[in-house]
């Protein structure tokens, strides 16, 4: 063991039961009677980061969610380290598919189980406890500030605002996020690239009121039906997404980089075993590791109408609702595109309903360049704790304040994330990895002290 790893094996317990206390506090931003507890959870972060050797940590209000801010400053004309991360999570439904509650963590098969867990307790925790590391040891040359929020997962509504507000506050030379993945525990990787988002609900109305389908079917039109007809005329057999204009700012891949994608280890049988499919679809013409980092894509996130309850209901619903997502890359303005979905949709929609389309969050895409030396610290904190360089790739993933701080802040971001496609974020039985919350706060510490040389 080197100094580091001796340093996390004697304090792992303490360690446990602080991010415990994080991930205890159901803080789910999408649901409102879990206000208070976006409240609590920011206040928790402030008393810990306090402990952990910052010289202030305020919770401070924004147009939504508080927002915690920390900052030590070892030396003003040293560089700056911005950390953000967010303290909200997703909700935790079904709770049924559980095998533990999804608010009381355990530690099982050298994993931690929680909601949180990894998506962005755990990931955000790493970035702490290396800070303190640095600080109580002595070793911190860089100046570190933190930027914590509570709307990640609701598409951070607030957040620009008070980058726009609190710039100065914000001055920072470089960004530092992790809240992304790896390819594999045994295949480190940088995220040098995250695809854009837009998001909207289709509501379809039909009749005034619920019929009965006996009585009015094959006279009205259902909305159920009428919506669904809608939406399989968003894609085409080929998997290209049908609006007009959809592909014009999309940025062909470059071919030097489809054979870097190429070189990357990947198992297609493995990966449809990991996730219950016997084949798997997209674009025509584009790998999987292509098609789900690099292209664009659409999805239905739910879909809801009429009667869903125990047993049968014959009804013709007056009202159907979808909720669908495109992931875009790096060029398409995500205004722009979610103005021309909606037009699409009102256009294709039938005279025998009413169709509303609702656009709700989006993001910008992101790249971040490998010749940044931020980017290099990283890989080189990566190379010293996993004992190899790690790979450069684009994730499909979306975090669309990353492109904010850019446009707002004028910093470009390293996304130095340890997550695995098996921690199942967003999912049921959310996890995260002893040996890489480990390995991770031991390459944040070597990505600080390596970036401070440069």
């Amino acid at each position: 063991m080197n100094e580091i790893q001796k340093y996390i094996a004697a304090h792992e317990p303490k360690m446990m039961d602080d991010l415990f206390s994080l991930i205890r506090i159901p803080s789910i931003s999408a649901l409102p009677e879990h206000h208070d507890d976006m409240l609590a959870c920011a206040e928790r972060w402030a008393q810990l980061l306090l402990e952990a050797g910052v010289d202030e940590a305020l919770v401070m209000p924004s147009q939504g969610n508080p927002v915690v801010f920390a900052q030590k400053i070892v030396d003003p004309d040293a560089k700056t380290v911005l950390i953000y991360a967010h303290y909200d999570v997703m909700p935790a439904e079904p709770l049924e598919l559980w095998k533990s509650e999804p608010f009381e963590p355990e530690i099982r098969d050298g994993h931690i189980w929680a909601r949180g867990a990894d998506d962005d307790k755990g990931q955000s925790f790493i970035q702490v406890k290396a800070f303190e590391y640095l600080v109580k040891n002595g070793l911190l040359k860089n100046n570190v500030k933190f930027i914590f929020e509570g709307e990640e997962e609701i598409g951070s509504p607030s957040l620009e605002a008070f980058c726009e507000e609190h710039k100065e506050l914000l001055k920072a030379d470089v960004i530092l996020v992790s809240d992304t993945s790896m390819l594999g525990a045994e295949l480190p990787s940088l995220t040098t690239g995250l695809r854009g988002l837009a998001y909207w609900e289709i509501e379809v109305t039909g009749p005034n009121r619920d019929l009965h389908s006996g009585h009015f079917g094959g006279a009205v039109a259902s909305p159920i039906n009428v919506l669904c007809q809608i939406i399989s005329k968003v894609t085409d057999a080929d998997g290209r997404i049908t609006v007009p204009g959809f592909y014009d700012d999309v940025e062909e891949v470059p071919q030097a980089e489809r054979e870097m994608i190429a070189h990357i280890p990947f198992d297609e049988k493995k990966y449809k075993e990991a996730i219950g499919v016997k084949e798997l679809f997209g674009e025509k013409g584009y790998s999987t590791l292509e098609r789900n980092s690099c292209r664009p894509s659409f999805d239905v996130c739910g879909i809801w109408g009429g009667y869903t309850g125990e047993g049968s209901k014959t009804v013709l619903p007056s009202k159907a609702y979808a909720k669908v997502s495109c992931r875009l890359v790096p060029h398409q303005d995500h205004h722009k595109i979610s103005q021309m979905f909606a037009d699409y949709i009102l256009s294709i929609a039938p005279n025998t309903v009413q169709v509303k389309v609702t656009p709700m969050h989006g993001g910008q895409g992101y790249v971040c360049p490998i010749s940044l030396p931020a980017y290099q610290a990283a890989e080189k904190g990566f190379e010293i704790a996993f004992g190899k360089k790690p790979l450069a790739v684009r994730r499909g993933g979306s975090i669309p304040i990353i492109s904010t701080f850019e446009q707002v802040l004028g910093i470009k971001t390293v996304l130095m994330g340890f997550g695995l496609e098996s921690n199942a974020i967003h999912s049921p039985n959310e996890n995260c990895s002893l040996d890489i919350f480990r390995k991770g706060i031991e390459a944040v510490i070597e990505f600080h002290q390596e970036y401070a040389r440069r």
